[in-house]
């Protein structure tokens, strides 16, 4: 029996319809991000990560771009402490090491940065502000042994 969530990592077009419920949930509806800002056309262009719950639900979400920049990391509040963040940017994290990239790199939400520190992320920069909420710049350098993000 699978362990809950299952994290899939998926094309735009596999990914668009569950990772649109949760970036809704989370970004336009809890943290009001205008509409405009959170839609851009580099969704076709990413990798996206989704965890799904027992029943196929999803409950994050998290996208790499093709520079290696990580974002968008969404999870809905009932399953926020549970690890699905943490699992969903090592999915993501083994994709950029399997796409060969050096780097990856984040713009946290500031009250997210330990979270990010956790996985071995280092700040970078001043702090600045992306849809009125702050954030720190963060990167991490990949190795070939790492595996566990």
């Amino acid at each position: 029996m699978p362990e809950f969530p299952v994290i899939q990592v998926l094309d735009w077009n596999q990914a668009e319809a569950h990772a649109r419920r949760v970036r809704d949930a989370v970004f336009i509806v809890e943290q009001r991000v205008p509409v405009e800002l959170e839609w851009d056309a580099w969704d076709a262009r990413c990798d996206h990560a989704l965890a799904l719950d027992a029943q196929s639900n999803p409950v994050g979400t998290a996208r790499l771009l093709p520079d290696g920049h990580l974002g968008r990391m969404a999870v809905l509040a009932e399953w926020r402490g549970q690890g699905v963040g943490r699992a969903l940017a090592q999915a993501l994290l083994a994709k950029a090491r399997e796409r060969g990239m050096r780097r990856v790199v984040l713009h946290a939400q500031t009250y997210a940065a330990g979270f990010y520190r956790k996985l071995g992320f280092e700040e970078f920069g001043a702090e600045f502000e992306e849809a009125g909420i702050a954030h720190i710049a963060m990167s991490l350098a990949l190795s070939e042994q790492r595996s566990d993000g």
